[in-house]
């Protein structure tokens, strides 16, 4: 992911917060704001209760894999923030994509097949 789709500084992470809508499932929690943009950004956090750093930077990954893989079928104009629950650090890389991909069809930014 380039520069551009990283959502970094706080500000933006708090306005995602009180002005997006949430959806979850028992490993990830996604925000979702519609905006202007003409790309999708993403924000991730995995806090230390999710496990050491190894499984948090891997969890990490495997988001930024996944988003890249769908970022065809993304809403382009939206900013995402992704919050690993503990769940998440016992899943490989196809059961978080499967996760991640349940939560953005509840999301209604991927469409259904």
């Amino acid at each position: 992911m380039n520069k551009d789709q990283r959502i970094k500084k706080n500000k933006e992470f708090q306005h995602i917060f009180k002005k997006g809508k949430s959806f979850a499932n028992r490993q990830f929690i996604v925000y979702v704001l519609k905006n202007e943009q003409p790309e999708f950004r993403v924000g991730l956090s995995v806090s230390k209760k999710v496990g050491n750093a190894v499984a948090r930077n891997r969890i990490k990954r495997y988001i930024r894999q996944t988003f890249l893989e769908l970022k065809d079928d993304l809403l382009p104009n939206a900013d995402y923030i992704i919050i690993a629950r503990p769940q998440a650090a016992t899943l490989d890389f196809h059961e978080s994509k499967k996760s991640l991909e349940h939560v953005l069809k509840i999301a209604r930014t991927l469409p259904r097949k």
